[in-house]
């Protein structure tokens, strides 16, 4: 294709793709959430034997994310095998965490997918931190 060859041209082109930039930018909205992407999840939490597996819906509250998960496991090993399950699984499904925390000290491991946040802890971590306690008011996920 030829090039724009007066300056209003090219400005018109420049905006063009701007725009067309900008909506492919664009986050999905809550309507897009992709449930089987938080199910993944929660189906290697459970492949690794991850104890009292959780879902909350938290689309109606107006928070962070949509979904929110909770498990733990019974030692550091087991806590840090149900994260590796859940990150792998997630990434042959075509899913990468925005961020991964507190995967070294495996007391509680928080994966961020954006849509949905894994929180996988050990069992002194999850009754400390209590997030089920927090969250009671949001719209539980039969797993």
């Amino acid at each position: 294709a030829e090039a724009p060859s007066t300056p209003k041209k090219k400005a018109a082109a420049k905006r063009a793709v701007t725009k067309k930039t900008a909506r492919v930018a664009k986050k999905p909205s809550a309507a897009a959430v992709r449930p089987s992407a938080w199910k993944t999840a929660v189906d290697a939490a459970d492949a690794k034997q991850a104890q009292d597996i959780r879902v909350f819906d938290l689309r109606e509250m107006g928070g962070f994310t949509n979904f929110l998960i909770t498990c733990n496991g019974t030692n550091p090993r087991q806590v840090q095998a149900i994260s590796d399950a859940i990150e792998e699984q997630l990434k042959n499904a075509g899913e990468r965490a925005l961020s991964i925390e507190g995967y070294t000290h495996a007391e509680w491991i928080l994966m961020d997918y954006g849509d949905f946040v894994v929180n996988v802890f050990s069992d002194k971590a999850r009754a400390y931190y209590d997030l089920e306690r927090l969250w009671r008011d949001a719209k539980a996920i039969a797993v």
